[in-house]
C-alpha cells in the first residue's frame, strides 16, 4: 500500500490572556517631599506596568503616611477586595518594607493571596512570593524591616524624651487662650478673658454645667468648633497650662506598630516645667478652684461607690442620650445625659426618682431584689418620654407602658 503524506498546516499560536497588574506604593514620612514620592512611585509604576505588553494595567494602590498595619491603610485594603474579586493577577511593589513591616502581617496577607494564585513582586529585593523560596525569604526580609522600624521608633522617642527632660516640647497648639506663631507664644486676650471668667465663676460657686450652659447662651466660640459642655470646663479648671506651667508626656506612643497614643499612667516619667510660657491665671485663683474641684470630685466618688444598675439602659426619647444618676438634696435622680452636660434648656426631659423606678421594676419583674446581670437578661432598653411616661421593652419583645412614671 503507498504511503500517503497530508500536510497540516500550522495555526496561529492562540493569544495568551494577559496578566492583570497593579501596583501598591506607600510612604510613611509627614514632611512636604511626602507627595512628590508618592507620585513619583506612581508615575513609575504606571509606565512600567502599562509598557510591558503582556500585562493588562488595573490600577495604582496608594497610602499616604500611615502605619504599616493592615487595617490602617484604605488602599490596601481595597486591593486585597480587588484580589479576592479575581481583579488582580500580580501585585508589583518597590520593597518589603512598603508592603508590611510586621512579619505576621506580611505573612497572612502573602499566603492568603497565594492561595489564590496571586504573585507580589518585591522590586527592591527582586522576590516573587509565588515562588518556591518566596515565603522563606520574606519572612526574613519582614523580620529585618519591622526590627528597622522598631530602631527609628526608639530613635524618635528618645528626642522626644530627651525635649521633655531639658523642659523643651511645650505644645499649645489649639490651646484656648493663647496664639502660636512659629515658636512665638502670646495670650489671645478676648479668650483669655473667657478663660478667667471660667475660674472666677467656679470659686464663687457656679457650677461646670451652668458656667458651659452661660458661654453657650452668649455664642462664645470654641478654637476647634463644638458646643461648651461641662466637660470641657473642667478640663480648662485642671489644666496647669493656664497657670504657666506645663505637664510633660500626660501620654505616649504605645508600639511603633499600631502608633496609638494612650494616657501615661505611671508607665513613664513625666517631666513639670514652672513659668514655661505666658500665665493667664494666677496660682491662687488656679489653686483655689483645684481645690474646690478635690472636694467635689472626692463627694461625687463616695456617692458613686455604688455603681448604677441601670447605666446604659435608661434612654432619653426626645434627645437619644443615656440617663445618668444624679445626687440631689440627698435624693437620687436618673437625669438624661443632655440635661447633666449642657443644662435644662438642652432637653425638656424630666428628672426620675431612682427608688420609685426600682420599685416600678421589681414589680414589673415580679422579683424582690434587682440585680444588673437580672436586668441584663430581663430588660432590653427603658425609654422615657418628656411628659414622664415611661416604656419597658422587655428581651422576651414585650412592652410595657406606664404613664404616670417616676417623678
Amino acid at each position: 500500500m503507498a504511503r500517503i503524506i497530508r500536510v497540516i498546516k500550522a495555526s496561529a499560536p492562540s493569544k495568551l490572556a494577559r496578566k492583570k497588574v497593579a501596583a501598591y506604593a506607600r510612604v510613611s514620612s509627614d514632611k512636604d517631599s511626602m507627595h512628590q514620592s508618592l507620585s513619583t512611585q506612581i508615575s513609575y509604576f504606571s509606565d512600567l506596568i502599562q509598557r510591558n505588553p503582556e500585562w493588562e494595567f488595573v490600577r495604582i494602590y496608594a497610602d499616604e503616611a500611615k502605619t504599616g498595619t493592615k487595617e490602617s491603610r484604605e488602599e490596601f485594603q481595597n486591593m486585597l477586595s480587588d484580589c479576592r474579586e479575581g481583579k488582580i493577577d500580580l501585585i508589583i511593589t518597590k520593597s518589603v518594607s512598603r508592603f508590611a513591616r510586621n512579619t505576621l502581617t506580611m505573612l497572612e496577607v502573602v499566603r492568603e493571596l497565594k492561595a489564590l494564585n496571586i504573585d507580589v513582586y518585591f522590586e527592591k529585593e527582586n522576590i516573587h512570593s509565588i515562588s518556591g523560596d518566596g515565603e522563606l525569604m520574606l519572612t526574613i526580609l519582614a523580620s529585618f524591616a519591622q526590627a528597622e522600624s522598631l530602631s527609628v521608633s526608639e530613635n524618635c522617642k528618645w528626642r522626644v524624651r530627651k525635649s521633655y527632660a531639658e523642659g523643651e516640647s511645650i505644645n499649645l497648639r489649639f490651646m484656648y487662650g493663647y496664639d502660636i506663631s512659629g515658636r512665638s507664644i502670646s495670650i489671645n486676650e478676648f479668650e483669655a478673658q473667657i478663660v478667667r471668667q471660667i475660674f472666677n465663676d467656679y470659686i464663687s460657686g457656679i457650677g461646670a454645667t451652668r458656667i458651659a450652659n452661660d458661654l453657650r447662651t452668649r455664642d462664645v466660640k470654641r478654637p476647634r468648633g463644638g458646643v461648651w459642655t461641662s466637660a470641657k470646663v473642667m478640663k480648662i479648671i485642671k489644666n496647669e497650662k493656664y497657670v504657666g506651667d506645663s505637664l510633660l508626656q500626660k501620654r505616649y506612643v504605645s508600639n511603633h506598630l499600631e502608633k496609638r497614643l494612650v494616657n501615661n499612667n505611671g508607665a513613664l516619667p513625666q517631666y513639670y516645667v514652672r513659668n514655661s510660657h505666658p500665665a493667664i491665671i494666677s496660682r491662687e485663683i488656679y489653686d483655689e478652684a483645684n481645690k474646690i474641684l478635690k472636694e467635689k470630685t472626692k463627694v461625687g466618688a463616695s456617692k458613686k461607690a455604688t455603681r448604677s444598675p441601670f447605666r446604659g439602659l435608661v434612654k432619653c426619647a426626645e434627645c437619644g442620650k443615656y440617663y445618668r444618676r444624679k445626687h440631689n438634696h440627698g435624693r437620687v435622680y436618673l437625669v438624661c445625659g443632655s440635661v447633666i452636660d449642657y443644662g435644662k434648656d438642652a432637653c425638656s426631659s424630666k428628672y426620675v426618682r431612682e427608688s420609685r423606678f426600682i420599685e416600678l421594676l421589681k414589680s414589673t419583674l415580679e422579683i424582690d431584689c434587682l440585680d444588673k446581670e437580672l436586668i441584663e437578661k430581663q430588660i432590653q432598653t427603658v425609654l422615657i418620654n418628656p411628659d414622664g411616661a415611661l416604656t419597658i421593652h422587655l428581651v422576651s419583645g414585650k412592652s410595657i407602658y406606664f404613664e404616670e412614671g417616676c417623678e
